[in-house]
This record gives C-alpha cells, sequence and structure tokens, in this order.
C-alpha cells in the first residue's frame, strides 16, 4: 500500500533538506584526514562538535531505553542524537514522545527521514542546537553518548530534572555519582542514575566548629 500523500510529501521535503545539508557539508569538509571537524550548516563559524559520530548499535539502544523504563508518559530527550535512532526507538516501541538535540543538521535531517518512514514523526522533533544551551526540564528520561568532559558538565542541569527522572549513558560514567545500575551489553557499558531529592543540608553547632550535614542522597551519591 502506497503512504498517504502528505507523508510523500514530508518525506519528499525531508529528503530535499538532507541533500542539501549534506552538499554543504561536503563542500565545509576537510580536504586532508584527520583534519579538525568544520561547523554544520547553520550552525555558528566558532561553534564545532564535541564529539566524533558514532553510531550507538540497536541493541544497545533496545537496553539503554530498558534500563530507564520508557513509556508513553515519559518525554525523552537525546543528547547528540545522530541520526535519531534512540528517540525514534523509543517512540516506535513504547509510544515515547522525544526530542533529539544535535550539531549537525545533515544528521538531524537525516533522522527526520527516519522518523517520517517509521511513522512517528508526530512523536518526536530533532533540533540543530547546543546541549548545553537546550532546555530540557521537561524530560523524565535522558539518554547521552558523549565524552566523560561533557557528562561532567551536564551533571548540574541533571540533577536540577524532576525527582524520578532517568539518565542512561552509553559507555562513560558521570564520576564521583554513584550509579544505580550498570550493565554489559557486548563491548558496550550502559549506567544508570535516577535523579532523586536534593539533598536537605543544615549549619550544626559542635564543639569543634559548625559543619553542613546533610540528610538525603542526591542522584549518583
Amino acid at each position: 500500500m502506497h503512504p498517504p500523500l502528505r507523508q510523500l510529501l514530508l518525506i519528499t521535503r525531508a529528503m530535499l533538506r538532507c541533500t542539501l545539508a549534506c552538499a554543504m557539508a561536503a563542500i565545509a569538509a576537510p580536504a586532508t584526514a584527520g583534519a579538525d571537524p568544520q561547523p554544520s550548516p547553520g550552525w555558528t563559524p566558532d561553534r564545532t562538535p564535541d564529539v566524533v559520530y558514532i553510531p550507538t548499535p540497536q541493541p544497545v539502544v533496545d537496553r539503554m531505553l530498558e534500563m530507564a523504563g520508557v513509556g508513553p508518559d515519559d518525554i525523552l530527550y537525546d543528547l547528540g542524537s545522530g541520526d535519531g535512532r534512540i528517540p525514534i526507538t523509543a517512540a516506535r516501541r513504547w509510544g515515547t514522545r522525544g526530542a533529539g538535540i544535535e550539531l549537525k543538521a545533515d544528521l538531524v535531517a537525516h533522522a527526520e527521514i527516519a522518523a517520517l518512514r517509521a511513522g512517528v514523526a508526530d512523536k518526536v522533533r530533532f533540533q540543530v542546537r547546543d546541549i548545553f544551551e537546550i532546555d530540557f526540564s521537561e524530560a523524565t528520561v535522558v539518554t547521552l553518548y558523549l565524552l566523560p568532559t561533557l557528562n561532567l558538565r551536564l551533571r548540574d542541569t541533571l540533577q536540577a530534572m524532576k525527582p524520578g527522572s532517568r539518565v542512561v549513558s552509553h559507555a562513560y560514567d558521570m564520576g564521583s555519582w554513584t550509579p544505580d545500575r550498570v550493565e554489559q551489553v557486548g563491548d558496550a557499558t550502559l549506567y544508570l542514575w535516577i535523579v532523586r531529592e536534593p539533598p536537605t543540608c543544615a549549619w550544626i553547632d559542635r564543639n569543634d566548629g559548625a559543619v553542613q550535614e546533610c540528610a538525603d542522597a542526591s542522584a549518583g551519591g
């Protein structure tokens, strides 16, 4: 059965955007292998991607989402979403609404086409944005495949999420944060943290001076 005309038009539009983005990226690409990556089309000249894009294998994607326990009531943000496979899988299998944040416009265009083909374009959106400049306070699940230094930069923002929110990272931990679960899928290590209420702290006077005592542990210990 042929897809509805509206879906065909949407796919065609996304493919045209993808073709344009890929062509612009090819023009801007470095002439020699190993050169520094160039800014994505539409992005500010002084901003380059923080990581090299490496797709997460589908079995790892599936397990990350299973660890997070995603469902139709969740809102998932994938930071550094690449081709969009994590939000698309969550929407297709569990009915989860989601967003993918990615610096490279050509990858965002590919993700939009993939969402249309998967029939979940009404549940997911993709944006060419900086993960450190967006508001993802509505998220109940955040997925990551970044670098250790980038994970650490995100900790304060992740800690401010609603209690009960889940954070799943592929390959890299959060420094001193103690994960709620660690699993191995092939060569990939996956980490899960559950956001808890911020610790309740008070200054206590003692003979040797005032000290701060905290009653509750925050996410990650």
